[in-house]
């Protein structure tokens, strides 16, 4: 079997850390069965975001959302984000349509993505 890796970007790996160990230990938890998900090639079950030829998806652990792509080797997590967080980003950018469709149309949201990119570790 291959392996299978699942990769924390700069940014959602401070995320992580920043949280309380249970916490962190709630959200890795989380993770579990989710190589066999990826692997497959149905991922209806997850959220879908697309612009310029990227996907990203997008699952729940309970109030965080964990936004990731597709990789060679698996998956990169590029943001941990709280409920309350998207809560507040939907209400500063005035979103009133679905949160996956939302966010995909909102160049804002993927400026907080790439924004990850450029930070170093």
């Amino acid at each position: 079997m291959k392996p299978f890796q699942i990769i924390f970007n700069p940014t959602s790996a401070a995320e992580l850390a920043r949280m309380p160990k249970e916490l962190q230990l709630q959200i890795l938890g989380g993770f579990r069965g989710l190589p066999q998900q990826v692997m497959s090639t149905e991922m209806d079950e997850f959220g879908k975001l697309e612009r310029g030829g990227r996907t990203l998806h997008r699952f729940r652990i309970g109030d965080y959302r964990v936004y990731f792509e597709r990789h060679e080797l698996g998956l990169v997590v590029h943001r941990i984000l709280s409920r309350h967080t998207l809560r507040d980003f939907w209400y500063r950018s005035g979103l009133k349509t679905g949160e996956d469709a939302a966010l995909q149309e909102n160049p804002k949201f993927w400026e907080l993505i790439e924004s990850a990119r450029s930070v170093k570790p």
